[in-house]
């Protein structure tokens, strides 16, 4: 319990509470004790003007009995421990207590002290100074004592029965002594309130944080502690419920995204180690397993023939028939895949290419109630392609098509024609590398099905990866960052941290930094690093104005494919189709089209179809 963060947060809370009403609790009890002397004082010095008062004209007529008497009457209040009057040379002449009249009192102690400086009377001195405060025994109460001069009054010096001189300032003071046991009370009391208040307080505060702490701290904390438990036991599903949005939820945030992609890039190693297994099998599945498969399906399509007379054979020949062919189109898709073998390039006549894939699958075609519709732009160029891919991308289009249609069929329409196209929003970055030579591209995270560029940000000590749309002209970027991005921010490469800003260079747009790397073989790119601006800018493709494309539009009215399926129909192994597919289809055609320095992308809506657009352009490298 002592190491947990809560018990901690709780403690220094508690420790700090104390403190702070500790003090609050000592200078305010402080306060109110001066607050009740100051009152005691006044009281004790108003009583002490009113007894100089009451006593004036009898000390005039020297009338000793009533003097006396009134000092006897104020001694007998509450709280009043003595009443004395002494005169100018220290004797008591008068005194509440009759067993101290007629002594003497030491003028450097007690009540003399503070009228005498060198041994002579002070005229005025503040009420501060003539109070004291003492005890008669350690063990008894507090006392105060307030002296108060008498004054030589002119009605008293010419009195016929004083024998004051004149320039005799002071005759005596007047003491009196107030018991402080009802003031010490007080404050006791009122310390004892104060602690039980702060002992309160603090039990409330404690609770109350405990339960803030617990809910705001504790359970996220936990929670986070669990779910790195389930990561390291090798669970990258587990998600962590919402957190809120402070820095907690965002953590919690950050979690999600990281095992997110970390059962990402675990799946893509699987895929990875199964593709390589793939390869290493594919040299040896065309011998091993298609001359067996020719012998099955040779064998049974003769038996087939020969049992026309004996249905229930002939059902379990076609189930052999269908079956074998089917494994047969399994293993040669493994090798299309596998292969991904250079395209042996050669001009070619795009529509030729067309009608002899229709002519492969016709028969298919029109068994599905399947219709093609071709709308071809008259007197196109030939092209130079590796037709033997570009027709098996047909095919595998076509069937794909077909296999989407319901039972009644449709319509496929196939329309190509000649395009003139600037790079911007076409021309694709394959190869970016920083300063250094350390590429730059990400397989990880895809935009479009497509490799993006990472970027790492850095600013005010906290990092970030950004992630850069590789279609020039396009700007799906991916700003996955929980601070803001400043013209100080730093832009650099993940490997090296070498900068990718462009010195002595800012946006003509908006004024920020420009971001600058190499793409292999092209040139110079560059892009504003502000996540609002759009500018962008590719000298190279640029430079080199419109381009010429083939481009062909397959569409079809088939069941369509759902936006969450849509980016990830070109992944190796996703099908939807289920058991049926293979999930390698696509990603054959991808690896055509790709090498063939083309594009290809998808349009789908469900219930409507799917309309796949290339583009394939009419210069290439041989």
């Amino acid at each position: 319990m002592f190491n947990k963060i809560g018990f901690k947060l709780i403690f220094a809370v508690a420790l700090t509470s104390l403190i702070i009403i500790g003090v609050f609790a000592f200078f305010n009890v402080k306060s109110q004790a001066n607050s009740l002397i100051n009152e005691v004082e006044r009281h004790a010095n108003q009583l002490a003007e009113t007894v100089i008062a009451s006593t004036r004209y009898d000390m005039m007529l020297n009338q000793r009995d009533r003097i006396q008497q009134i000092i006897n009457t104020i001694g007998k209040q509450p709280q009043i421990r003595d009443v004395r009057i002494i005169n100018k040379v220290g004797e008591i002449i008068y005194s509440s207590d009759s067993t101290s009249i007629n002594k003497m009192v030491d003028k450097q102690a007690e009540s003399c002290y503070a009228c005498h400086a060198e041994d002579q009377p002070l005229e005025h001195i503040s009420i501060t100074e003539r109070t004291r405060i003492f005890k008669v025994h350690p063990d008894s109460n507090r006392v105060l004592g307030i002296i108060s001069p008498i004054y030589n009054e002119e009605s008293c010096w010419q009195a016929d029965c004083h024998a004051h001189p004149k320039d005799q300032k002071v005759l005596g003071v007047l003491d009196v002594s107030i018991s402080l046991a009802d003031v010490d009370n007080t404050i006791l009391a009122t310390e004892w309130k104060i602690v039980f208040f702060a002992i309160v307080a603090i039990v409330v505060i404690g609770l109350v944080i405990a339960f803030i702490i617990k809910r705001l701290v504790s359970k996220p904390v936990n929670d986070l502690l669990a779910a790195t438990q389930q990561v390291s036991q090798g669970n990258l599903n587990y998600v962590i419920k919402d957190l809120g949005k402070d820095e907690i939820g965002q953590l919690a945030s950050s979690f999600n995204t990281m095992t997110k992609k970390l059962a990402e890039a675990r799946m893509q190693l699987f895929q990875s180690d199964k593709m390589a297994s793939l390869g290493r099998l594919a040299a040896g599945v065309a011998h091993e397993i298609n001359n067996p498969l020719t012998g099955v399906l040779t064998y049974s399509s003769f038996l087939l023939k020969r049992t026309q007379n004996y249905p229930e054979i002939q059902e379990d020949l076609k189930v052999i028939v269908r079956e074998t062919i089917r494994s047969r189109e399994i293993v040669k898709s493994l090798l299309d895949f596998a292969r991904q073998s250079i395209p042996k390039k050669a001009s070619a006549d795009i529509v030729e290419i067309l009608d002899r894939s229709i002519g492969v699958i016709e028969n298919q075609l029109a068994l599905n109630k399947v219709k093609i519709i071709k709308n071809i732009q008259p007197n196109l160029p030939k092209i130079v392609v590796d037709s033997n891919q570009i027709q098996q991308v047909f095919i595998n289009l076509f069937v794909n098509a077909s296999d989407a249609m319901s039972p009644n069929g449709g319509n496929i329409t196939v329309t190509i024609n000649q395009v003139s196209l600037s790079p911007y929003g076409i021309a694709h970055i394959k190869k970016a590398t920083c300063p250094k030579r350390h590429s730059l591209m990400d397989n990880e995270v895809k935009i479009d099905g497509m490799p993006s560029i990472k970027v790492k940000v850095i600013s005010n000590g906290k990092e970030g990866i950004i992630h850069l749309d590789p279609i020039y002209g396009k700007h799906n970027n991916i700003y996955n960052l929980d601070f803001k991005i400043t013209k100080e921010t730093k832009f650099v490469c993940p490997e090296c941290n070498t900068s990718l800003i462009e010195a002595d260079k800012t946006c003509p747009h908006c004024g920020s930094p420009v971001l600058a790397f190499e793409v292999e073989g092209q040139g110079i790119y560059e892009l504003c690093s502000s996540e609002n601006c759009n500018w962008e800018r590719w000298e190279h493709m640029d430079s080199a104005g419109l381009k010429e494309y083939i481009q062909i539009k397959i569409s079809d009215t088939g069941c369509g494919i759902s936006n969450e399926d849509l980016p990830r129909i070109f992944e190796p192994f996703f099908s939807t189709k289920g058991q049926k597919g293979t999930g390698l289809g696509l990603a054959v055609i991808w690896g055509i089209i790709d090498n063939h320095n083309g594009t290809i992308n998808v349009e789908s809506e469900l219930g409507k179809g799917t309309t796949f657009t290339i583009r394939l352009p009419l210069t290439q490298n041989k």
